[in-house]
């Protein structure tokens, strides 16, 4: 039963996957050639044809790429493939944590290779066409190669840490690896702009007095206090442009990419922020991140008793081993079945995002004039190729901010 309603969820997946494909190509070629009223005389023809045919490349690309990891998903599992890897690692490696690590390593490294050749296609081929990648090959290896390190300096002592207690702490387990899950989050939350990001991109402090001054009575403006600003040297990989707020408590700090500096002017930067600042003012991150970890309570606690019921492996493709641990077949099971089970509730977490989403725009234009906000993302719609014909449908199941057209009328008539 359990392995019938893994299949049917599957190919629904799939199905609707495909449907949505089809009516997001549908709807962006159909209004190919008319920009959208709101947009006229600030977006060109021939830029709204540009981010279309940019938007109908990626979901051709995407939609390749999803049928990909279903065949691989399927090979894993009922075809065998997990089961193969975990007989044969089980042979070769006697030290139960070594070969467990190995097994979940393995797995990670198949969907690793499956994924380059698409990485590399969207970076060299797809980002390329449309002039937005500047990446070397040079340093696309070195990012890789980081990327690489950085996952198995963090990755496997929080693997083996919850491998241990899934075999040390009996039923209580799950509580235990909870608590060590958010306290890993914690930590990254905290190293991130000081130690990690770092490792990718150089950060230098924001060298514009005039502009720097201008953030500042903004955030004073807002009662936010923060670290500093800085600037990223985004340009290095691509032509797209993006400000964020990274840190917690005393250590926040606000990064611009160097490519937004160069095309928005003080004004517009200032509203981006200010929108930025809504999300703090709303408690849009604290909501989201508190959300998050009673979420992952919630599948710690059904990993905790799937793990337990033999018809979870076999229904899966798998024969748990006998006098041995299979904590790592148990997660690796999860999480390759979970994504095929929670498709369906994708626009409930979009629908909750794009509210958030309203009201920072809200806040931004409490806080400077809505015009300015209207013209930088006008700016960043049009410099970024992002559509602004979207079908509904396909927006409310992947889009975590609001369509182009509703977000600017919204803020036109507030």
């Amino acid at each position: 039963m359990f392995t019938l309603s893994f299949v049917f969820f599957l190919l629904a997946g799939v199905g609707l996957r495909m449907w949505l494909a089809t009516r997001q190509v549908r709807c962006v070629r159909g209004h190919r050639d008319g920009v959208p009223t709101e947009f006229v005389g600030h977006i060109s023809l021939q830029s709204h044809q540009r981010a279309a045919d940019y938007t109908l490349a990626r979901v051709r690309v995407n939609l390749l790429e999803q049928w990909v990891d279903a065949l691989l998903l399927v090979g894993l599992t009922l075809l065998g493939g997990l089961q193969f890897l975990n007989r044969h690692l089980g042979v070769l490696i006697d030290d139960e944590l070594t070969r467990q690590l190995a097994l979940i390593a393995s797995v990670l490294a198949v969907f690793g290779l499956v994924e380059l050749p698409f990485s590399i296609w969207r970076k060299f081929r797809l980002e390329a066409r449309f002039g937005f990648n500047r990446m070397t090959p040079r340093l696309f290896i070195a990012d890789l190669a980081k990327g690489l390190a950085l996952a198995i300096a963090l990755g496997l002592p929080l693997t083996a840490a919850i491998l241990w207690l899934m075999a040390n702490t009996g039923t209580a387990w799950t509580w235990w690896a909870w608590g060590v899950w958010v306290a890993f989050n914690i930590l990254i939350l905290w190293a991130f702009p000081t130690v990690i990001a770092p490792l990718f991109n150089k950060f230098v402090p924001l060298d514009d007095p005039k502009l720097t001054e201008q953030v500042r009575a903004l955030m004073t403006r807002c009662g936010f206090t923060l670290n500093g600003l800085f600037v990223m040297d985004g340009s290095k990989r691509s032509a797209h442009g993006n400000a964020y707020f990274t840190g917690f408590g005393k250590a926040r700090r606000i990064v611009f990419f160097d490519t937004l500096l160069a095309r928005l002017d003080g004004n517009e930067i200032e509203a981006v922020l200010a929108h930025e600042l809504g999300h703090f003012k709303h408690r849009h991150i604290l909501r989201r991140m508190i959300l998050s970890f009673i979420l992952s309570l919630g599948f710690f606690l059904v990993l905790g008793w799937v793990s337990q019921q033999v018809w979870f492996y076999t229904g899966l493709g798998v024969l748990p081993q006998l006098g041995r641990p299979n904590d790592a077949l148990a997660l690796i099971l999860f999480f390759l079945a979970v994504p095929v089970f929670t498709f369906w509730v994708a626009p409930l977490g979009n629908w909750l995002s794009r509210r958030d989403e309203f009201q920072a725009d809200q806040y931004s234009a409490s806080q400077c004039p809505p015009r300015a906000l209207i013209s930088a993302l006008v700016k960043l719609y049009d410099d970024n190729a992002a559509t602004l014909t979207p079908d509904p449908m396909h927006s409310a199941f992947y889009d975590s901010h609001p369509p182009a057209v509703i977000r600017i009328r919204r803020l036109g008539h507030g």
